[in-house]
């Protein structure tokens, strides 16, 4: 019996799982809203999570978006757990 060596490449995925957040924060002032999103079209192993910060209406709803930026997963809940302990409150929204 002849031994012959495997050159197989294999990519498992031994359970990457980014959780990111659901809500929007809203600032201290009611002026500026802050989303994370988690872009769905991104492959597991290169997860792409967005921030998008808007300004909002007199009602603390977005009413424009004033900038969207990359951040690294693994900064997510940093970023987010950040803001909240300088004031900024979560809201949720439900757009239909």
């Amino acid at each position: 019996m002849s031994r012959r060596n495997s050159n197989v490449w294999s990519n498992f995925s031994f359970g990457s799982c980014v959780d990111t957040p659901n809500d929007y924060l809203l600032n201290p002032e009611g002026i500026r809203l802050i989303f994370f999103e988690r872009c769905k079209k991104s492959p597991n192993n290169s997860i792409k999570i967005f921030t998008h910060l808007f300004y909002t209406n007199h009602l603390g709803e977005p009413a424009g978006l004033k900038t969207t930026s990359e951040i690294e997963p693994s900064h997510v809940w940093v970023q987010w757990n950040e803001l909240q302990e300088h004031g900024w409150k979560e809201v949720s929204y439900n757009f239909g």
